[in-house]
C-alpha cells in the first residue's frame, strides 16, 4: 500500500471513529447509557487513532463519574495520560491529568487530587489548556473543601470564578456557585450557603436549555440543603424531590445518596427519627458502593444525632466512631471536630467527666487547626448561623465585625507582613 493509500485509509478510520462517538453522545443523552458505552467500548477496542481513543475514554469517564463508578473512571483515565503521552500533546496531557485529578476527587482522595490539579496548572499548553484551568480550579476547591482548607478552597473557587467569567463559561460558574454554597453551609453563613445555589438555579433557567438536567439537579441539591439548615423544611422537600426526581430519570446513583442523605436530615429535623433511619441506610448503601467516603460519614453523624434523640448513647458513640475512623482516612478535621463535638455530648450526659474532658481538648486542638475563628474578636466561626465575609485574600471574618473595626484591608494580612523589629 503507497503512502497517499495509508493516509487515506487513516483518515477513514479516524472519520469513521468520529462517526461512532457522535452515535454514542447521542444515545448517551437520550438515556440509552447501556447503548452508548457500548458503542464507545466497541470503539476504543477497534480504533488505531490515538486522537479518537482519547476523545472516547473522555467519554467513558464522563459516563462512569455520573454512574457512580468512580473507580472505572480511574482506571479509563490513566488510560487517557497513557494515550496523551503517547501523542506528546501539552493540551491532551492537561486534560487526562484534570480527569484523573476528578477520579480522585470522586473517591474522596483529596491530596492526591490537589497534586494532579498543582500538576495540569504548571503544564505550559496552549489556550485549549488554559480553558481548562477553571475546571482545574475548581476540582482543586472541592479537594482542599473536603480537607477542611477553608481558605485555600476559597481562593480556588474564587479563582475559578474570575476562568468562568473571562471564558463565558455560564456552566462552569454553575458548579462553582454550588460549590460555594456547600462550602457557606459548613462555615454556617447559611444566607449565603442559600444565595449561591440560587444563583446557579438562576444561570440554569437562563442558558441552560441545552445543558442536561443534571445542573438543574444539582442547583435544586444546594438550595435544599441550604433550606433545611435555615429551617425551612417544607422548601427544603420540595427542591430535594424536584433533585430526586430528575436523578432517578438519568440513572445518576451519586446524586441520589446526597438527595436520600438529605431527605434522613429533613427527618431528622422534624424529629421524625424511624423516617430518617431507613433513608440513612439507602444512602449509605450507595455511598459504600460508589466509595463516597465523605459522604458516608455524614451519613453516620445523623444517624449519631438520631440515636442521641432517642437517648442511645451506646449506639450513637458507636456511629460517631465509625465516622471518626471514616474522616481520619481522608484528613477532613471539620468532621473530626463534629465527632468530638458530640461525643462530649454523650460523656457529658453520662456525667463521664474525664471523657468529656478529653473530647473539649480534642475539639479545641481541631479549631486551632483549621483556624476557624474570626481574626478581629477571636470567637470561633462555624458556631452558630452568622453572617460572615471573606475578603478578596479569601481570609474570613464575622461581617458585623468587619464593619465595626473601620480598618481598611485584612487585618491577618497585615499582621503577617509585619516584620520583626519593625514593629
Amino acid at each position: 500500500m503507497n503512502i497517499f493509500m495509508r493516509h487515506l485509509a487513516a483518515e477513514m478510520g479516524q472519520d469513521q471513529t468520529k462517526q461512532q462517538i457522535e452515535k454514542g453522545l447521542k444515545l448517551y443523552q437520550s438515556n440509552q447509557t447501556d447503548k452508548a458505552l457500548h458503542v464507545w467500548t466497541k470503539v476504543l477496542e477497534k480504533t488505531s487513532d490515538p486522537g479518537g481513543k482519547f476523545r472516547v475514554l473522555g467519554c467513558l469517564i464522563t459516563a462512569h463519574s455520573e454512574m457512580g463508578k468512580y473507580k472505572d473512571m480511574l482506571k479509563y483515565a490513566l488510560e487517557q495520560i497513557d494515550t496523551a503521552r503517547e501523542m506528546e500533546d501539552p493540551d491532551y496531557l492537561t486534560e487526562g491529568y484534570l480527569n484523573l485529578a476528578r477520579s480522585n476527587e470522586k473517591l474522596c482522595e483529596f491530596q492526591k487530587t490537589v497534586s494532579y490539579c498543582k500538576t495540569c496548572l504548571n503544564m505550559q499548553g496552549t489556550t485549549v489548556s488554559l480553558q481548562l484551568n477553571g475546571q482545574v480550579c475548581l476540582s482543586m476547591g472541592n479537594a482542599y473543601l473536603g480537607l477542611s482548607v477553608f481558605q485555600k478552597a476559597l481562593e480556588s473557587y474564587e479563582k475559578a470564578l474570575r476562568y468562568a467569567h473571562n471564558n463565558d463559561d455560564k456552566m462552569l460558574e454553575c458548579r462553582v456557585c454550588c460549590s460555594l454554597g456547600n462550602i457557606y453551609v459548613q462555615l454556617k453563613d447559611y444566607e449565603k450557603a442559600l444565595f449561591f445555589p440560587c444563583k446557579a438555579a438562576e444561570l440554569v433557567n437562563d442558558y441552560g436549555k441545552g445543558w442536561s438536567l443534571k445542573y438543574r439537579a444539582m442547583s435544586q441539591y444546594h438550595m435544599s440543603v441550604a433550606y433545611r439548615k435555615l429551617e425551612r423544611l417544607a422548601d427544603a422537600m420540595e427542591c430535594c424531590e424536584e433533585s430526586m426526581k430528575i436523578a432517578l430519570q438519568h440513572g445518576d446513583r451519586p446524586l441520589q445518596a446526597l438527595c436520600l442523605l438529605n431527605f434522613a436530615d429533613i427527618h431528622r429535623y422534624r424529629h421524625a427519627v424511624d423516617k430518617a433511619f431507613p433513608r440513612y441506610d439507602s444512602a449509605l448503601a450507595i455511598m459504600t458502593e460508589i466509595g463516597n467516603r465523605l459522604g458516608q460519614t455524614h451519613v453516620y453523624l445523623g444517624v449519631a444525632k438520631c440515636w442521641l434523640l432517642k437517648k442511645e448513647f451506646d449506639k450513637a458513640l458507636e456511629s460517631l466512631q465509625r465516622a471518626q475512623e471514616l474522616a481520619d482516612g481522608m484528613e477532613n478535621k471539620l468532621c473530626t471536630l463534629k465527632v468530638h463535638c458530640l461525643s462530649e455530648g454523650v460523656y457529658q450526659s453520662r456525667k463521664q467527666q474525664e471523657e468529656v474532658r478529653e473530647q473539649v481538648v480534642k475539639f479545641l486542638q481541631c479549631v486551632e487547626e483549621l483556624e476557624l475563628y474570626c481574626g478581629i474578636c477571636g470567637e470561633s466561626i462555624g458556631d452558630r448561623d452568622q453572617k460572615l465575609q471573606a475578603l478578596p485574600c479569601s481570609h474570613i471574618y464575622h461581617l458585623k465585625c468587619l464593619q465595626t473595626n473601620g480598618t481598611k484591608g485584612c487585618p491577618k494580612c497585615f499582621k503577617s507582613s509585619m516584620k520583626p523589629g519593625f514593629v
